[in-house]
């Protein structure tokens, strides 16, 4: 059966179909890897190699669900008599089954990979395996064991580290079967195949992002987030060991009338991206505890002040913290703040901010650098315990820090992350709830 798709294929993707067995994609931004796992994932249960089913997994449960939905959707577009849509086995979140037999699995890896253990699977599609622990490769590898499926790692890089760039350098010849793919964005959205989709005009626009992502971000992240390249001089800001360690709560039922709480804001732009609202409580034995996080998209400026105020009368917040500084959508919702009830509770915590130290000079460090310092210690020495949520996860893992460092000045780190507007706003709450800053630090308005 040909398939009736309209997907215009890039000539790596030609290629990326063609090759059967073991095949990891390391690859930019937006190419294009998530679309053609799906159209490969459909292609292959229609004549798979042998009957055993097909698990596609992702460190959390958004990103997994994204490839899996995808991969639903070309199977009804192009194959749609060959699923079950109705009844006790129409599609779920988790499962697709297809009337010759085959099944497609969707499950997150966790931080353990403990829930994706036990199955025997035919083939498996590893979507960001750049970001999962080492502990996922022993759970997936025995999957395989038996049945001669093959594996295919798809991911941008995130650092010279992690099984999957040792599989992509494969220094000891450990995963020779594996064919090799790279690919990175600019070269994609300057030589995809124009049509009706990708216009001529799309690709002018694609390639102005590039550019300005170019001067908006250093030359080392710009070369592992677009470009596909693994960086020796990324490293990871929160390791899995402190993450693991920290990241225990649930979501609390109920409020605890003896404890004091903190909010901290990350606003996003209407359209882009999401934006948080993250909340810390603190006891009299000085223990810091995550009770909340919500996460917002396309918000209008009202709505994300009515949220605070809504959010200040459950809770009644000793401060908010939100980034307020110039040139940022936090300074109009500060405005607005600051002519309300919470007046007196909101402070304007800006990155770019430097504080003064202890002989009332200006310190080397932002603010942002501080902030995200502060968490960490805390995080190690196991004061504070965090929301075991898949985003708050996702969000702490895809943080990154470089060193810069120029002549004739003091070495600096900088800070960034792909997923960062949890943890954004996060160390804003955490901030303001470790008391010991907040008089001498914060930059107030």
């Amino acid at each position: 059966m040909t398939p009736i798709t309209t997907l215009v294929l890039d000539d790596w993707q030609k290629k990326f179909i063609e090759t059967k067995g073991d095949k990891i994609l390391c690859c930019g931004r937006q190419v294009g890897k998530t679309e053609i796992c799906a159209y490969d994932c459909g292609e292959y249960v229609q004549n798979p190699d042998n009957p055993y089913p097909v698990l596609m997994t992702a460190p959390t449960e958004r990103q997994a669900f994204n490839l899996f939905d995808k991969t639903l959707a070309y199977l009804l577009n192009n194959y749609p008599k060959s699923v079950y849509i109705t009844g006790l086995k129409r599609p779920t979140k988790s499962k697709i089954q297809l009337k010759n037999g085959m099944v497609i699995y969707c499950l997150p890896t966790g931080q353990s990979g403990l829930g994706i253990r036990g199955l025997t699977i035919g083939r498996s599609y590893e979507d960001e395996n750049s970001r999962v622990s080492e502990e996922i490769e022993s759970a997936i590898a025995p999957m395989l064991l038996t049945t001669g499926g093959a594996r295919i790692k798809l991911s941008t890089p995130f650092g010279a580290q992690g099984e999957f760039w040792r599989t992509w350098i494969d220094k000891d010849g450990n995963y020779d079967s594996f064919t090799r793919f790279s690919v990175n964005s600019e070269e994609v959205m300057r030589n995809r195949p124009i049509t009706d989709f990708w216009t001529e005009k799309i690709r002018e626009r694609a390639l102005v992002k590039i550019e300005q992502a170019k001067s908006r971000m250093s030359a080392k992240e710009f070369g592992q987030e677009y470009m596909g390249e693994f960086i020796e001089d990324l490293f990871r800001f929160f390791n899995d060991e402190v993450i693991r360690k920290c990241c225990i709560l649930k979501k609390p039922d109920n409020l605890n009338p003896r404890k004091t709480y903190f909010l901290g804001c990350d606003i996003a732009r209407m359209g882009e991206d999401e934006g948080t609202y993250e909340v810390i409580s603190t006891s009299e034995a000085g223990e810091l505890m995550h009770v909340e996080n919500q996460i917002t998209s396309k918000q209008l400026t009202t709505a994300t002040h009515d949220k605070i105020i809504a959010m200040d009368e459950r809770y009644n917040f000793k401060k908010i913290g939100i980034d307020a500084g110039s040139g940022s959508l936090g300074v109009g919702i500060l405005d607005w703040l600051l002519r309300s009830v919470v007046k007196r509770k909101v402070v304007a915590i800006n990155n770019l901010h430097r504080d003064l130290d202890s002989r009332g000079e200006r310190k080397t460090t932002l603010l942002k650098e501080d902030m995200y310092q502060n968490l960490l210690a805390l995080m190690q020495r196991g004061v504070i315990r965090l929301l075991r949520d898949s985003s708050v996860l996702e969000s702490l893992k895809s943080i990154q820090y470089e060193y810069v460092m120029k002549q004739g000045q003091p070495t600096k780190i900088r800070i960034f992350g792909t997923y960062s507007h949890v943890v954004e706003g996060l160390v804003r709450a955490v901030w303001l709830a470790n008391q010991k800053h907040i008089n001498t630090t914060l930059h107030w308005i």
